[in-house]
């Protein structure tokens, strides 16, 4: 079906509207970057019971199969310039991967020009460095995925990156971290345009459980803090992930690992490349989160349970990390049992 579309790429039918989303395609795309948001944007029709809610088409600059960098091979819709021939669309989406490191000269003038006329511009993963070399993230906040944020921040001054969120919106413009995040991303979107019970729907189809928030780190505090290198730091790093609630004081974490708690903060530091109370302080934050995403249990008993003592601790350490209260918080996330 084919749509005249809009400024915002969008057609009514009786009522109805539909959503173009054009994904574009190019050699050495990241396969899991372009079916991710696709599979989430075509759930979501199927859970609006609006099969025509969104209008999902692939293109590539001559209309011919692309090879992704894992070898998969991807047969588009159209040609680019077919694709945009009766309008801009509603979402474009800009994937990452291996080729975006030596994109086509031919691709790069085709997003200067009709990629600013897309209702909204999505990138995952490495797709922002493609809109950053076409000079449409300069002035604006951005992320990618996390081991591309200096090379975007280097050769992009102009470009505010963020290289923690695992996606980022500045108006129109929304970028991802890397490929899952994409799926996050779309999810986002899906929720602005047909509500959150249908993008909670699809979360669950797709096993994902929970729309994450765009500000929750690419990383865990596990995999985002350094492993130590000696047995005894590695082990209590473990620990202090598992007891969020207990006595986590340099003192009795030091005691712990048997060492004085001069040594032990320094030793810690040096290892995990943070202070012993920030990574408490981490740790403690994302056992909240989870616990108010995931559970029912009240603000007092999380906030007991992950070590904050007070719900006034945990209320001040959510405004301080979030910029949200942890009411608030679980009102936006909280998924309800099925």
């Amino acid at each position: 079906m084919r749509v005249v579309a809009d400024i915002a790429g969008a057609a009514k039918d009786g009522g109805m509207t539909q959503r173009s989303v054009l994904v574009v395609l190019f050699d050495g795309v990241q396969s899991l970057d372009v079916t991710g948001p696709f599979e989430v944007f075509a759930g979501a029709a199927r859970a609006a019971g609006d099969p025509d809610a969104y209008l999902i088409r692939t293109a590539s600059l001559d209309g011919g199969p692309v090879r992704t960098h894992s070898g998969l091979r991807l047969l588009p819709d159209t040609t680019l310039e077919e694709a945009v021939a009766e309008g801009p669309p509603h979402t474009l989406v800009v994937p990452g991967g291996e080729g975006t490191r030596e994109p086509a000269p031919a691709l790069l003038d085709w997003l200067r020009t009709h990629a600013p006329r897309a209702g909204r511009l999505v990138s995952v993963c490495t797709g922002a460095l493609l809109l950053a070399e076409a000079g449409l993230l300069d002035g604006h906040r951005a992320t990618t995925h996390w081991i591309a944020c200096d090379h975007l921040a280097r050769h992009y001054p102009e470009v505010d990156v963020e290289p923690d969120p695992i996606f980022v919106r500045d108006g129109r413009l929304s970028t991802s971290a890397g490929v899952t995040a994409g799926i996050d991303l779309a999810l986002a979107l899906v929720e602005e345009d047909l509500g959150r019970d249908v993008a909670l729907t699809v979360a669950r189809h797709l096993v994902v459980f929970l729309r994450r928030p765009g500000n929750q780190a690419q990383f865990s505090v596990q995999l985002s803090a350094q492993t130590a290198h000696r047995e005894p730091l590695r082990d209590l790093q473990q620990w202090i992930t598992e007891h969020p609630g207990g006595d986590l004081s340099v003192e009795a974490l030091a005691a712990r690992a048997r060492l004085s708690p001069r040594h032990f903060a320094r030793a810690f530091q040096a290892e995990t490349g943070t202070t012993p109370g920030r990574y408490v302080d981490l740790v403690r934050l994302e056992h909240a989160r989870r616990l108010l995403e995931e559970t029912s249990r009240g603000v007092e008993e999380v906030s007991r349970t992950s070590g904050y003592g007070t719900p006034e601790a945990m209320r001040r350490a959510f405004v301080k990390a979030l910029g949200t209260a942890p009411a608030e918080y679980r009102r936006r996330f909280h998924v309800p049992a099925t």
